[in-house]
């Protein structure tokens, strides 16, 4: 028999909760510190010896750790299965190019308005996700297996719309994208930072890794929240959720807005950084990569979304990089591209069947030590603990049961009815 008593928020009770009953802190640890540091020394020695080609593979890799993210928030925290986020994506880079692309010269031209970086950024996030907003509703009557065949059909809409809208995207042979400008400094040129001159991959890198962190922050805490435990309630069991009061609608479709606004931001940079893009490039094959993504690097886990990037779109480009496999002379010879596409295969595969946590999974296993519960207080029989509200004293009636000559008292020593 357990009864549980809530403690009151004075000094007193919070001065008594012991070390294990405190909850998790972000950087909490010694450990985590160490990490830290070895993680800002990592980026400092990269940041000052890396070329241009690292750059643009470490860039692309930023850009698509922020689409990861947006993907796993809806299907990793909330269960929703998505095929739809390259239609997301695209539409926040042709909103970047509509208003902060320079304007027509000519009636062929597509249109741009010229507006600052400040402007065209956060308006892609935004307009993707009023588009979800309004998608939402209708898509989140469905579930599973449904629910993915109508986010695929964004994609064929979306595919359509992009080849034939030439005074936004430019057609089919596509158009070019603004760069990112901060007053007179533009990304593109190489500019002086603090006396440090910096090249357009390093200003890029720092732009990115920026939006990234403020990302990966907003998901980590939100995943830590009493929405995020709403989301993972949802995910686990719907109608379990929906007996504890968990409004299914309000979750779902909050996680649909704000993974679509993650989309948009993720599209605009991607534009901005690749200067010119076609409509092809929005394709149900750039979805199922993120989707590999998620699976590989780990569902559910702000770090599996940075890692699963890494595998799927950054280990191909390294691949490419090195020159591991000579290109295919059409001789029916395995290609570097063609790796590339069987090895992240492969890897969803392996870790479905082996390790479901993926990767970020399979380093938790390798912890040498495990993080256990143990009881609070000698011979007491209670703990306190601490789930993100009032802390609560759960305490073991049976090794506080009256003792004999005592039977028909209450706790207080009252006798009972």
């Amino acid at each position: 028999m357990i009864a549980t008593r809530e403690h009151s928020h004075s000094r007193h009770h919070r001065q008594e909760l012991p070390r294990e009953a405190e909850p998790p802190r972000l950087l909490g640890s010694p450990g985590r510190w160490l990490w830290l540091g070895v993680g800002v020394l990592a980026l400092l020695l990269f940041f000052s010896l890396a070329g241009d080609d690292w750059f643009t593979i470490v860039n692309y890799c930023l850009i698509a750790a922020i689409a990861t993210l947006a993907l796993n928030l809806l299907s990793g925290y909330t269960g929703q299965i998505s095929l739809g986020l390259a239609f997301f994506m695209g539409l926040g880079g042709y909103t970047a190019a509509l208003l902060g692309g320079n304007p027509p010269v000519g009636p062929l031209d597509p249109w741009g308005l010229g507006l600052p970086v400040f402007v065209w950024l956060p308006a892609a996030g935004l307009v993707a996700a009023l588009v979800g907003a309004l998608v939402g509703p209708s898509a989140l009557r469905l579930r599973g297996f449904y629910l993915g065949i109508v986010t695929l059909a964004l994609v064929f809409i979306g595919n359509y719309l992009f080849r034939n809208l030439r005074f936004i995207t430019g057609g089919p042979q596509g158009r070019n994208f603004p760069v990112p400008t901060f007053g007179s400094v533009s990304l593109d040129q190489q500019n002086s930072l603090l006396g440090i001159a910096l090249t357009s991959g390093q200003q890029y890198f720092l732009l990115m890794l920026l939006v990234l962190l403020l990302s990966a922050l907003f998901v980590y805490n939100l995943s830590r929240s009493r929405v995020g435990r709403a989301m993972r309630a949802v995910r686990d069991h719907e109608v379990g959720a929906a007996i504890m009061g968990v409004n299914l609608f309000e979750v779902k479709m909050g996680a649909f807005v704000v993974s679509s606004f993650l989309a948009g931001v993720a599209g605009a940079l991607y534009v901005s950084y690749a200067r010119y893009v076609i409509p092809d490039y929005w394709s149900l094959s750039l979805s199922i990569q993120f989707v590999a993504a998620i699976i590989i690097g780990g569902i559910a886990d702000v770090w599996g979304s940075i890692l699963g990037a890494a595998f799927v779109f950054a280990l191909p480009q390294i691949i490419d990089y090195f020159s591991l496999l000579p290109p295919s002379t059409g001789g029916g010879g395995l290609s570097s591209g063609d790796l590339n596409a069987l090895l992240y295969g492969l890897l969803i595969i392996v870790f479905l069947l082996f390790e479901p946590g993926g990767v970020i999974g399979l380093l938790r296993r390798l912890r040498p030590t495990a993080r256990r519960l143990r009881p609070v207080g000698a011979g007491v029989g209670k703990a306190a603990v601490n789930e993100g509200g009032e802390n609560i004293e759960v305490v073991d009636l049976l090794q506080h049961a009256p003792e004999s000559g005592e039977e028909g008292r209450g706790p207080r020593g009252g006798r009972t009815s």
